[in-house]
């Protein structure tokens, strides 16, 4: 027996009992869990903010009119002169002096060859110090995170959410769509068994990440 045979068994087994017509909405879950942290607007962008910094990212809160002079900096600082970016990119995130290069289905070797991607996002969990991508708007496909070197990543004052049963509560219409979801903890990294840490094996080695503060 395959593990995967093993494991749909047991699955099976367990649902033996459930009648056929039976609705997941039709059974109280008991959830003791944690689900919000209870924190206002300014609470959970500071609280995301000191958790992404944990993790080795960059983060940046800033005022909306300031953003592209931000990303901007940050490209300079990354000599990043060429970004891929969503089609869908508003023209409010577009900073100076740097060519974007817009996603109409770029081979990997051809996003491997850029400097860097810049996107939105669809949530981000405080409390985790998480980036959610769905692959909705300003966001693009899921290769654009995860070829390049260099993650420029907006996150909006309102896509703030304390814990991640907030955040599977509002991932939930795209899960239903069947989108791709991947969840960003800092710049990609792993560590062997002897504790050797590698960057940028499975994403990007350097994430920065802005906040537009109202």
């Amino acid at each position: 027996m395959t593990a995967r045979e093993d494991i749909l068994g047991r699955i099976g087994a367990a649902l033996a009992d459930v009648p056929a017509d039976e609705l997941p909405d039709d059974v109280t879950v008991e959830r003791g869990y944690e689900r919000s942290l209870g924190l206002d607007a300014d609470g959970l962008r500071d609280l995301l903010a000191e958790r992404v910094a944990d993790y080795q990212a960059v983060v940046r809160v800033v005022e909306a009119d300031a953003l592209t002079a931000a990303l901007g900096e940050a490209c300079g600082r990354h000599g990043a002169s060429r970004l891929v970016v969503p089609a869908d990119l508003p023209e409010a995130w577009r900073p100076p002096d740097v060519e974007l290069v817009p996603d109409d289905g770029l081979a990997n070797e051809t996003l491997d060859t850029l400097d860097g991607v810049l996107t939105g996002c669809s949530a981000a969990i405080a409390e985790t110090g998480t980036i959610v991508l769905d692959g909705g708007a300003r966001q693009g496909r899921r290769a654009l995170t995860l070829v390049p070197d260099l993650h420029l990543c907006v996150v909006e004052v309102d896509q703030i959410v304390g814990t991640v049963p907030e955040a599977f509560e509002r991932l939930a219409p795209a899960a239903r769509e069947r989108r791709p979801f991947t969840f960003i903890s800092g710049p990609s990294a792993t560590s062997d068994i002897e504790l050797s840490r590698v960057e940028g094996v499975h994403g990007p080695r350097r994430l920065e990440v802005f906040i537009i503060s109202p």
